[in-house]
């Protein structure tokens, strides 16, 4: 075994101890893999500029997975996910749900559509759109974003995408007081949670919405 996925091996192992999250090995693997697939692109594709073992651990991986509570339906939509996240590693953490990775720069779609098929996740789909132009036969039951812009800009991109009663998950890292008092009119702001992500200093809160009814 590589000495990096060793490294991320024994990181990723204390860090789900730390935070009480239970998955397989097989899933823990593919976890691990997706990692090193991601630092591998990265040096042509400039994915991320988190690089280091332990950020990537706890920033990539757990930070992402620490939305699954608040996930609804089947049908799941990330919208701006960049390098996979949050929804890559919930697609691993959830094969019962079709997932959508959604995003406007090619580079990083190409690099999504290499890590699906080498990770053999046939629950995932990649599509290089931009949110407002993106036009699927289905809605979506939940749909996330991590740094994808306010939650106004957010709602209004993705309404059109949003199943009747679904619902809009946005990661944010300070409680976002402005963006919330620009919500548009036609959702519904139904929680706003500080998450505690054990093993590293990080503020994040998670913002969800519906459409109002």
């Amino acid at each position: 075994m590589k000495d990096s996925t060793q490294r991320f091996k024994g990181l990723l192992n204390q860090a789900l101890e730390e935070n009480q999250l239970n998955i397989s090995e097989s899933r823990r693997g593919q976890l691990i893999r997706y990692l090193e697939l991601m630092l591998h692109w990265n040096r042509v594709f400039n994915l991320t500029t988190i690089t280091a073992t332990r950020e990537m651990v706890y920033l990539h991986l757990i930070d992402s997975l620490a939305v699954q509570p608040y996930l609804q339906g089947k049908r799941m939509l990330d919208v701006g996910t960049g390098a996979g996240l949050p929804g890559l590693p919930l697609a691993i953490v959830h094969p019962e749900q079709q997932w959508v990775l959604l995003d406007k720069n090619g580079k990083k779609t190409r690099f999504l559509i290499q890590a699906v098929a080498e990770l053999g996740l046939s629950n995932v789909e990649v599509v290089h759109s931009r949110s407002e132009e993106f036009h699927p036969a289905q809605c979506f039951d939940s749909i996330l974003s991590r740094a994808f812009g306010t939650i106004r800009l957010f709602a209004d991109t993705t309404r059109h995408l949003l199943c009747p009663r679904g619902r809009l998950i946005a990661m944010k890292g300070k409680y976002p007081l402005d963006e919330l008092n620009d919500v548009p009119a036609s959702f519904h702001t139904r929680g706003v949670t500080r998450l505690d992500i054990k093993g590293i200093d990080i503020e994040r809160h998670i913002v969800w919405l519906t459409l109002e009814h």
